[in-house]
C-alpha cells in the first residue's frame, strides 16, 4: 500500500471506532429505553387493556436485546468479566482463526486453477497500453518521474568513490579481456576502404603545413648552424633554408589539392600495411596489449576516469532532478508510443497476457504456501487485544445493528405472542 494509503486508511481508523462506539450507546440506549417501558407498563398496566401489549413489547425487547448483546459481547470478551465457557471467542481461538483464514485463502485464492481462471478475462497489456497512451490519464508522466525519482535517490545513496571505482573495475576488466588489435586493424581497413581517411590525411597535412610556418626561424637556425663556414660566409645557407622551407610548403600544397599524389598513396599504403600487420602480425598485436595493459594499469588513467565518473553522475542527476516537461520529452514519447502499441496490437497483447497469466500462476504455485503461512504468522503474533481491537472495529458497528435490531425483533415477537395468548 501507498503511504497515501496507509495514511488515509490510519486518519479513517478513529472514524471507524466513533461510529461503533456511537451505534453502541445507541443499542444500549435502546435496551434502557426497553427497561423503562416495562417499568411504566407493569406500573400501569390495569389502565387500559393495550398495556398489555406494552408490557408484552417492552418484555420481550429486553429479552432479545440481552441474549444479542450476550452473544455480541462474548466474541470479543467474557461478559461482565466473568469466565463463562464458550465467551471471549475471538481472543481464545485466534491461533485457529489464523489457521482457519491462511487455509481460505489458499484454497479460494492462490490455487492455480483459480489464479489461472481470473487471469483469463483480465487484458493487463490493454489496460497498461491504454494508461499509457492517454496523456490525460498521465500515466506515462507519473511512471516517468517516479522511475526517475528512485533512480535519482538509489544513485544518490551509493558513495560516488566506490561506484566509481566498480564501474571502472568492470570496464577495464572487459577491455582487458578484449584483443583489441585485430579490433582495430578491422576498423582501420574498413575506413580505407570507405574513403573515410582521406579528410584525416587533408588534416594532417594542413597541421603539418602550420606547424612548419610556427617553426620557421627554428629550422632556419638549424640549418645555419649545421652549415660550414664557406656556405655562412657565401650566404648559401639562407638560400639553401629557402630552398628548403619552399619545397615542403610546395609539397604540402600540392597533396592538399591533388588527391592522386603520390605521397598520399604511400600513406594508405602505410595504414593498410598497418591495418593487416594489427590483425596478423603477432609480435604487434603482443605489443598492443601490453601497450594496453600499461595504459589501464597507469594511475593517471583511473584519476583521468574519476573525473569522467563524477562528471557522469552529476550529469544524470541533473537529468534525473529536472522537473517535468524539461528535457524529458524523449523518454516521455517512448512510453507513449509502447502505449499505442500495446493497445491497437491484439498479437502483441495476446502474448503479453500470456505471460503475465503464467508468471502470476507460477508465483501462486510456488510461493502460494508461503504467502498464506506470512498471513498466519502475522495474525499468530498479534496479541488477543490486538486482533480483537481490529475485528471489532471493523465490524463492530454492524454488529451493534444486530443488537438493536434483536431488540426491536424480540418485542414485536412478544406482541405477536400476547395476541395469540389473548386470542386463546
Amino acid at each position: 500500500m501507498s503511504a497515501r494509503g496507509q495514511v488515509l486508511r490510519l486518519a479513517a481508523l478513529p472514524v471507524t471506532i466513533d461510529r461503533a462506539r456511537r451505534m453502541r450507546r445507541a443499542a444500549t440506549g435502546l435496551l434502557v429505553a426497553m427497561g423503562a417501558l416495562y417499568l411504566i407498563a407493569r406500573h400501569f398496566a390495569g389502565l387500559h387493556p393495550a398495556m398489555g401489549y406494552v408490557l408484552a413489547f417492552a418484555e420481550a425487547g429486553m429479552v432479545g436485546g440481552m441474549a444479542d448483546w450476550f452473544a455480541v459481547t462474548a466474541l470479543f470478551r467474557h461478559p461482565l468479566g466473568l469466565p463463562i465457557p464458550h465467551t471471549a471467542i475471538i481472543p481464545e481461538n485466534k491461533d485457529r482463526i489464523a489457521e482457519t483464514m491462511a487455509a481460505f485463502l489458499r484454497e479460494n485464492f492462490l490455487t492455480p486453477q483459480v489464479v489461472a481462471r481470473r487471469m483469463t478475462g483480465l487484458n493487463i497489456a490493454g489496460a497498461a497500453g491504454d494508461w499509457l497512451a492517454d496523456p490525460a490519464k498521465g500515466g506515462s508522466t507519473r511512471l516517468r518521474d517516479g522511475a526517475a525519482e528512485l533512480a535519482a535517490q538509489v544513485l544518490e545513496s551509493l558513495d560516488p568513490e566506490r561506484l566509481g571505482n566498480q564501474v571502472r573495475g568492470g570496464l577495464f576488466r572487459q577491455i582487458d579481456r578484449l584483443e583489441v588489435s585485430p579490433l582495430l586493424g578491422q576498423m582501420l581497413s574498413t575506413t580505407i576502404a570507405d574513403r573515410r581517411h582521406m579528410p584525416v590525411i587533408d588534416s594532417l597535412v594542413r597541421w603539418a603545413g602550420l606547424t612548419l610556418e610556427d617553426n620557421e626561424e627554428l629550422i632556419r637556425d638549424l640549418i645555419h648552424q649545421r652549415a660550414n663556414a664557406v656556405l655562412r660566409w657565401t650566404g648559401l645557407d639562407e638560400k639553401l633554408a629557402n630552398s628548403v622551407l619552399d619545397g615542403l610548403y610546395k609539397l604540402f600544397a600540392e597533396v592538399i589539392v591533388d588527391p592522386d599524389h603520390p605521397l598520399r598513396g604511400k600513406v594508405e599504403e602505410g595504414l593498410a600495411k598497418l591495418a593487416q600487420d594489427l590483425q596478423d602480425d603477432a609480435e604487434l598485436r603482443a605489443r598492443v596489449e601490453r601497450l594496453k595493459g600499461e595504459m589501464l594499469a597507469n594511475p593517471a588513467v583511473s584519476a583521468w576516469w574519476q573525473g569522467v565518473w563524477e562528471r557522469l553522475r552529476t550529469g544524470m542527476l541533473a537529468r534525473l532532478r529536472r522537473p517535468a516537461g524539461e528535457g524529458n520529452g524523449q523518454f516521455a514519447e517512448a512510453l507513449t508510443e509502447l502505449g499505442r502499441h500495446l493497445r491497437d496490437d491484439p498479437a502483441l497483447q495476446v502474448q503479453i497476457n500470456r505471460f503475465a497469466r503464467r508468471t502470476v500462476v507460477g508465483i501462486a504455485s510456488r510461493y502460494g504456501d508461503q504467502i498464506v503461512r506470512l498471513v498466519s504468522e502475522t495474525v499468530k503474533r498479534w496479541d488477543a487485544e490486538t486482533v480483537t481491537a481490529r475485528i471489532e472495529g471493523a465490524v463492530g458497528r454492524d454488529l451493534q445493528f444486530i443488537r438493536i435490531n434483536g431488540t426491536l425483533v424480540g418485542g414485536l415477537v412478544g406482541v405477536a405472542i400476547h395476541a395469540l395468548d389473548a386470542l386463546l
